[in-house]
């Protein structure tokens, strides 16, 4: 009960015109992020958390976790509308969403995501609130054996689920990704590793850079590799519905899709894109009429959004309780909580008391925008979807560049963000998911 006391009082204090107002717009940026193929949540947070790094802490995260919600939600539109996930969390619902477009109920499949995922984010937060302070009581008690053991799963969490082609290749990016955590200084001896000589690598790689790196620049370079010519599918089903009774007309799926969710959600880099394809398949395998998967059934377009949303409460959770994030967007917020002198892991309960009930309550206002954003802005959407790759993208550079550069105000985290890039594109072309090989965070602790 404390936890959704604490949840509460939380709430309260956001009640403030400035922040709901950042929080909304926020949201309605991460939906237009998301629903863009192309973008995506991840890239949207790397983006902003350089951008809003003078923010105060509270609207910067105000805005971040606006931005995740919005974008998990957003990748749905673009996956019904024109059968291309806008994230990779919605390819799972293009299978069923692209289907019923095509019988003319595209805004009845937007509806009935948008209202799933309302409902599978609500669930996520209240496992937040409820299973997060009481595990950094557990983690007090991890030494170096049980982070040597979690940083060893999370590794081999990289090869069994996470990789697309053979496990050997996600093995290989976990490692990459510890490799790249050592660059820099040591913390406990004092020593400068792997630096060849640079005196900038002497203070490691950036995680904000290093995030924009592997995630956007790549993502740059392959839409100007591959022909955009899209046809929207226009909005049809005008009949007047309540998406909320369907979805809750389904509630065996919205339960297991949502203990799903939050169970591989929590999981080391795993994220919302598994979360959705378990779900989806579970759903299928569970399901009454199996047969009427792949013809545009409620329960397909169900099951993945409340699991993908539902992942980002469970993906929270470890990153603010042991400073291991469960997704790609949790870990570039963890960057930037500590690019905001915020040190998640087990003493975050110590430190700031009230702060895992704060990011709770955003998600939970971002839930109450997502509701109103998404009755608002799904129409435009198929509009903003017409946008040519050939405008979007070069917009996206130019952000990169500037998100890179304004954390450290220093012209090498460029350079890093446009290396990393490159190597994250060669990756991508051998079908290395840029999820294992994450760099590090500065924090140090890889050090423990």
């Amino acid at each position: 009960m404390y936890g959704i006391l604490g949840l509460f009082q939380e709430f309260v204090k956001l009640i403030d015109l400035g922040v709901i107002a950042v929080l909304f717009g926020a949201t309605a940026v991460g939906v237009i992020i998301g629903a863009l193929p192309g973008l995506s949540a991840t890239m949207g947070i790397a983006l902003l958390t350089g951008l809003t790094y003078k923010f105060p802490v509270v609207y910067t995260f105000a805005i971040l976790m606006g931005v995740y919600v919005g974008a998990i939600y957003g990748g749905s539109i673009s996956a019904i509308l024109l059968n291309i996930p806008g994230t990779a969390s919605a390819a799972a619902t293009a299978l069923e969403g692209y289907n019923m477009a095509k019988a003319g109920k595209a805004e009845l499949a937007i509806k009935v995501t948008r209202a799933a995922s309302i409902i599978g984010t609500f669930i996520g937060v209240l496992a937040l609130a409820m299973l997060a302070p009481p595990l950094t009581k557990v983690a007090l008690m991890f030494t170096s054996p049980e982070y040597f053991m979690l940083a060893l799963f999370g590794v081999l969490i990289c090869g069994s689920i996470v990789s697309n082609d053979i496990p050997l290749k996600g093995w290989i990016g976990g490692m990459l990704g510890l490799l790249a955590a050592c660059i820099g200084m040591d913390k406990l001896m004092g020593a400068s590793r792997f630096d060849f000589g640079i005196t900038d690598l002497m203070s490691g790689i950036s995680m904000v850079p290093a995030m924009i790196g592997f995630y956007a620049i790549p993502e740059v370079i392959k839409a100007f590799c591959k022909d955009d010519t899209v046809e929207v599918q226009e909005l049809g089903s005008h009949e007047r519905v309540n998406s909320f009774k369907i979805a809750f007309g389904h509630m065996r799926v919205i339960i297991q899709s949502a203990l799903l969710g939050v169970g591989i959600g929590a999981l080391p880099g795993v994220g919302e894109d598994v979360a959705a394809w378990v779900s989806y398949d579970t759903a299928r395998k569970t399901s009454k009429h199996p047969e009427q998967f792949g013809t545009g059934c409620f329960e397909g377009i169900i099951a993945p959004e409340v699991a993908n949303n539902s992942a980002i409460g469970g993906a929270t959770i470890p990153m603010l309780t042991l400073a291991v994030p469960g997704s790609p967007p949790a870990a570039v917020l963890l960057g930037a909580l500590m690019a905001h002198n915020i040190q998640p892991g087990p003493m975050i309960m110590r430190d700031n008391p009230t702060f895992i009930y704060h990011i709770a309550a955003l998600i939970l206002f971002a839930v109450a925008a997502l509701w109103i954003v998404g009755m608002i802005i799904a129409k435009p959407m198929t509009k903003i979807l017409k946008v040519p790759t050939v405008y979007l993208m070069p917009i996206v550079a130019v952000l990169s560049v500037v998100g890179a550069y304004a954390l450290n105000i220093k012209f090498f985290d460029i350079t890093i963000a446009l290396v990393l890039g490159v190597i994250g594109y060669i990756l991508d072309k051998m079908n290395y998911s840029p999820a294992p090989h994450r760099p590090g965070t500065d924090s140090g602790e890889h050090d423990r």
